[in-house]
């Protein structure tokens, strides 16, 4: 929800304090059946005294007339009361159930903004106190956001296991491993001038860590849970008048690029979002790959090699009238690791409608983005390879966000200090130190201030 909604709702602005009693409309600005009115803080039961005839049994609907005593009936809705701290929120919370009109939701609003301990919650404001009162950490937090924003089945899936701790079981333990390497290595620090007990609690540190090294290298290698949140990227490629613009059109099944005959129409980067089989895609067409004529195709051109540059597949596209099957990826610099030469390729053949006869070459799909004649098969091919890319299996869960990655590389980078022959025992403390602090800071344990306006932000108002 917007928040010009919110501030639509109530034309009075009161200033932020934790132990304000927040008011927010927590679905759809309506119009809808029903719109659910979201309440939580100290003084929601005296709102609810005040409004609805008193805090109905816990956890139970009940049917209540809605509005202030000895005035106009608001509306007649259902009412629930969760008493903290078992809510989402851990603090006392309510949700009024009125009818979703845009008027009774504006007078209801409005209405119970008037008493002088409520206020509009801020965007995020029922999420972040859930995570102030323990009742959720930071990957849970992002999983719920994910959740929200999700456009898939694949995605919400992946989000709502997010949202139910995997990650953060996953990170706790990892912390709790490190808890304990700690612990040895301070012992280690305790007993100094026994050599014999500093060498053995040393040795025993040493194989936490490398096991940990390890399984924190095997999760920044793989990319699918990033992938299925962010877009699996499929890159359209090949030398000018391939037919890669209609091809785009034909996926997307709308006019997305320019379709010409000349040569070079296309100079800059056009992406559209697609869900393959509830996996979401962004689908992209570059510039034709050739010599350039000018610097404006130059600049294309070189757009094009960086979205090559970061793809997780690619359509090398062959015009069948003038075949050129070679595709020009592999010999340009590349600036970054996240392609290699296994990586999928698929080499389609465009434009058999024009030359039915063209033989194809290994592991080529025929098409026609004019006539349609052969996308089935080829869409079938990108779901196939686009699913493999974000598949899920029974171990671990996946990083979904670059923060992670960001804490994560931190805490590797430090263990990969540890094992420095040249660090003293001091050193080697201080970088578990370290270690731990990255680690803290992926559920929120520690030192999380800079970080957490960025992500209760993304938040409506009545989450």
């Amino acid at each position: 929800m917007d928040q010009e909604i919110g501030e639509e709702m109530s034309a009075t602005v009161k200033s932020p304090a934790p132990s304000d009693t927040i008011v927010a409309l927590a679905s759809g600005a309506g119009p809808a059946a029903i719109a659910v009115i979201r309440i939580s803080g100290p003084k929601t039961r005296e709102l609810l005294d005040a409004f609805c005839g008193g805090a109905p049994e816990p956890r139970r609907v009940s049917l209540r007339e809605i509005g202030p005593p000895q005035c106009l009936l608001l509306d007649r809705g259902l009412v629930l009361w969760f008493p903290g701290p078992a809510s989402f929120t851990g603090e006392d919370m309510a949700e009024l159930h009125v009818h979703g009109s845009r008027a009774v939701i504006r007078a209801v609003n409005d209405a119970l903004l008037t008493l002088p301990f409520t206020r509009l919650a801020e965007p995020g404001e029922f999420a972040r106190r859930a995570f102030e009162n323990g009742k959720l950490d930071l990957t849970e937090v992002e999983g719920l956001a994910d959740l929200i924003a999700a456009e898939t089945e694949a995605q919400a899936r992946q989000a709502l296991a997010q949202a139910e701790g995997s990650l953060r079981r996953l990170y706790e333990g990892w912390r709790s491993q490190l808890l304990s390497a700690q612990a040895l290595i301070e012992a280690g620090l305790d007993f100094a001038d026994e050599g014999d007990v500093a060498t053995d609690v040393s040795v025993k540190a040493g194989a936490v860590v490398g096991e940990l090294l390890a399984s924190i290298s095997r999760h920044l290698a793989d990319r699918r849970g990033e992938r299925l949140r962010d877009g699996v990227r499929i890159v359209i490629a090949g030398p000018p008048n391939a037919g890669k613009s209609s091809l785009l059109n034909a996926l997307a099944k709308r006019d997305v690029a320019i379709v010409s005959e000349e040569a070079g129409t296309t100079r800059d980067v056009l992406e559209v979002h697609l869900d393959l089989g509830g996996i979401p895609v962004i689908l992209t067409d570059t510039a034709g790959l050739r010599e350039a004529e000018g610097k404006v195709e130059a600049e294309g051109i070189a757009r094009a090699l960086s979205r090559l540059d970061e793809a997780d597949i690619v359509l090398w596209l062959v015009d069948a009238t003038a075949p050129a099957w070679t595709p020009p990826l592999r010999g340009y610099p590349r600036k970054s690791a996240q392609m290699s030469a296994n990586d999928p390729q698929i080499t389609v053949l465009n434009k058999i409608d024009l030359a039915p006869d063209a033989n194809g070459a290994r592991d080529c799909i025929k098409i026609s983005a004019k006539t349609g004649q052969g996308l089935d098969l080829l869409i079938d091919r990108l779901q196939a390879e686009a699913t493999n890319a974000t598949e899920q299996g029974a171990g671990s869960p996946l990083m979904t966000r670059a923060r992670h990655r960001v804490e994560l590389e931190g805490a590797r980078a430090a263990l990969q200090r540890f094992g420095g022959l040249s660090l003293s025992p001091e050193l080697k403390a201080e970088e578990l130190r370290i270690a731990a602090r990255h680690l803290g800071r992926l559920t929120g344990r520690i030192d999380v201030e800079e970080v957490l306006g960025a992500i209760f932000a993304e938040f409506c108002i009545g989450k």
